[in-house]
């Protein structure tokens, strides 16, 4: 877990907000798009300002790479979703749950019983 954090320092709630939204955007978003996403679906309502730190801060952890085109300035995922989104799950087994697989999947079952379905596709990944 330490490794983890030390290497990729980690996202801040705001760095996590602004960064799910440029991967929802699956391309390059321009920083008004942004500002404007933030605002309309996150609730955020950022100044400019305040977005231009958090790219910067994201930029610095090797997040995100910007570019200007005309007037725009324009924001690029470096790092994937999904590649985060597996780092966050190892982090939390390691922390929480002892390293244990079978304890991250308990608790996350632990309020709503599995579809078939969806239990099917446990035994799918699990036979893989």
């Amino acid at each position: 877990m330490k490794e983890f954090f030390e290497e990729d320092k980690g996202l801040s709630a705001c760095e996590t907000v602004i960064m799910k939204a440029i991967w929802d955007a699956e391309g390059d978003i321009s920083i008004p798009d942004l500002i404007e996403v933030l605002r309309t679906e996150w609730g955020k309502d950022y100044a400019r300002t305040t977005v231009t730190t958090f790219i910067t801060k994201l930029m610095a952890k090797g997040y995100v790479n910007t570019y200007r085109k005309g007037k725009l300035s324009y924001a690029h995922a470096v790092k994937s979703e999904e590649d985060y989104k597996k780092k966050l799950a190892v982090n939390d087994r390691d922390f929480w749950f002892g390293g244990k697989i079978t304890n991250l999947i308990s608790a996350l079952c632990s309020d709503k019983k599995l579809t078939q379905n969806e239990a099917d596709e446990i035994r799918k990944i699990l036979d893989d």
